[in-house]
């Protein structure tokens, strides 16, 4: 199954992408091959997780959040997802409906 997931890196800053085997994709992230920008950033520890059925849906998803304020990453990491409107820059902005279907907040032992 396809995912999206978010990254916390050694800075405190935020990456998301999308994969279909995170567990693969969050080991290259830790071992500097999964992205120029984490390599420089680890180790990444993953924050937040959401599955999709098909990869089309998680890659526009992945899009979407990249475009988000870290506030609004943040409330999806923490699931207050209720909290995503108030946190939107403009009225134009998707609605949660989108966050809390299709996607499931996982986290790590």
């Amino acid at each position: 199954m396809p995912f999206t997931y978010i990254l916390e890196c050694s800075d405190g800053s935020l990456y998301v992408g999308s994969t279909w085997n995170l567990e693969r994709r969050l080991n290259e992230h830790n071992l500097g091959v999964g992205a120029r920008y984490t390599a420089k950033r680890r180790p990444v520890r993953l924050a937040w997780a959401g599955e999709f059925e098909r990869m089309p849906d998680a890659f526009a998803f992945e899009k979407q959040l990249q475009g988000w304020s870290r506030a609004k990453r943040q409330a999806v990491i923490d699931g207050r997802y209720a909290d995503l409107p108030g946190l939107s820059r403009c009225s134009a902005e998707p609605s949660t409906d989108q966050v809390s279907t299709g996607s499931t907040s996982t986290t790590p032992d």
